[in-house]
């Protein structure tokens, strides 16, 4: 809305009240009303129920003459929601908001939490990076996750597939917040949803969006922004050149806080990004110990000891889905088993054996998959069983892929 206000110079009170939360959550999920016009509209008229009373004439002042303001009944319905998904709803300026999102520009003024909110008193680092990573990638994120929690750090992601996945399941049990780009009670992807039901208990949901909301594209930068602004510093482990990934570490420059970044093999296009972030003055990340110097005297000061990660060899996978045999597989399957073996490698060579594990199959399941995109010439078979993608031209002969 095209209108000039006189903020206040003192930052508007938190409601006391559920009258007054209501207020805010009326005010804020009105049409056209951001984070910035909802600060100027409490800054200029002092409280949130005044500012509902005046918009609709700054709206009609902008050219809007059928404006309504957002329903009392539509915002008792989203605070029931909430109470019925196990989440509760924190004002900024109350016991309970992140001390971190506090210095942000647009730091929300509502969000919504489900979970062990103690968890933002400790020191966050947050895990970002690609939805298609490798096995390289995997392992480097869930090994990082690890041994950041063990050294007293909680665990930031996005809840996205592929690293930040990685990182929430390596942390379950030592501290884990996953932001969300839609409602608190909308997991996404579909195939993190039981992921996401552990983290609301054992972790911390997060989210400022309105319960029940589906996201969309344009909702993921918004997340991005509290991921980095939770953190004090934020790994990115796999990223292209062009990436939500770099669109979280542009941010956290902005805010001030460290950006590191895990190289990566100059031919792979997931590694990109982070080897363009690397040259761009961010930290190189070798290991945690690299992430916990960076930290300084924040890293000393983190507490509590967390149970010893198992080694990344050992590592049992949650959940075993026995593939059928290849004489029983249809086409589909094995055009699907053939995308994820080239998914998980890249140019950097990796054991046989870990890839299998990494798929989750038995060896007899995926060698045949791996003859054919050897033949193919897709893949690549190194001395002491090592497997890379292929920088030679495809045969053409295997097309199922």
């Amino acid at each position: 809305m095209a209108q000039e206000f006189h903020s206040s110079s003192h930052p508007p009170l938190p409601p006391t009240t559920e009258d007054e939360m209501l207020s805010w959550l009326r005010l804020l999920r009105s049409r056209r009303v951001g984070i910035s016009t909802f600060n100027r509209l409490l800054g200029e008229h002092g409280s949130a129920t005044a500012a509902l009373a005046t918009l609709p004439d700054v709206a009609r002042d902008a050219g809007i003459n059928d404006y309504a303001t957002f329903g009392e009944a539509a915002a008792r319905s989203e605070m029931a929601a909430g109470a019925k998904a196990g989440a509760r709803l924190v004002a900024i300026g109350q016991p309970g908001y992140p001390a971190a999102l506090l210095d942000l520009d647009d730091a929300p003024p509502l969000l919504w939490l489900k979970g062990r909110a103690e968890f933002l008193e400790k020191p966050v680092i947050a895990l970002v990076g690609a939805r298609n990573a490798s096995s390289l990638g995997l392992r480097m994120a869930r090994r990082l996750a690890g041994e950041l929690a063990e050294a007293g750090f909680v665990i930031a992601s996005g809840l996205a597939r592929g690293i930040d996945t990685a990182a929430h399941k390596a942390t379950l049990e030592t501290g884990t917040i996953a932001v969300m780009a839609g409602g608190i009670d909308v997991i996404y992807p579909a195939e993190n949803t039981g992921l996401g039901a552990e983290i609301g208990v054992s972790g911390l949901l997060l989210s400022e969006q309105p319960i029940g909301l589906v996201p969309q594209a344009r909702h993921f930068p918004r997340r991005n922004r509290l991921v980095s602004g939770l953190a004090r510093a934020v790994v990115v482990v796999e990223a292209a050149a062009k990436s939500g990934s770099l669109i979280t570490a542009r941010t956290a420059l902005d805010q001030g806080r460290e950006v590191l970044a895990v190289p990566g093999h100059p031919f792979d296009a997931r590694a990109s990004g982070c080897n363009m972030l690397i040259r761009d003055g961010a930290r190189l990340v070798r290991g945690a110990d690299d992430v916990i110097e960076a930290m300084g005297p924040i890293a000393a000061a983190a507490t509590g000891p967390a149970p010893a990660q198992a080694d990344l060899a050992l590592e049992t996978p949650d959940t075993f889905v026995p593939s059928p045999p290849p004489d029983q597989r249809s086409l589909r399957e094995t055009a699907r088993l053939h995308q994820q073996i080239l998914d998980r490698l890249g140019p950097s060579p990796l054991a046989e054996d870990q890839l299998i594990r990494d798929l989750r199959l038995s060896a007899n399941s995926v060698a045949p998959a791996l003859l054919d995109l050897e033949l193919d010439g897709r893949i690549t078979r190194q001395a002491g069983g090592l497997l890379s993608l292929s920088t030679a031209r495809p045969t053409g002969k295997c097309q199922t892929v």
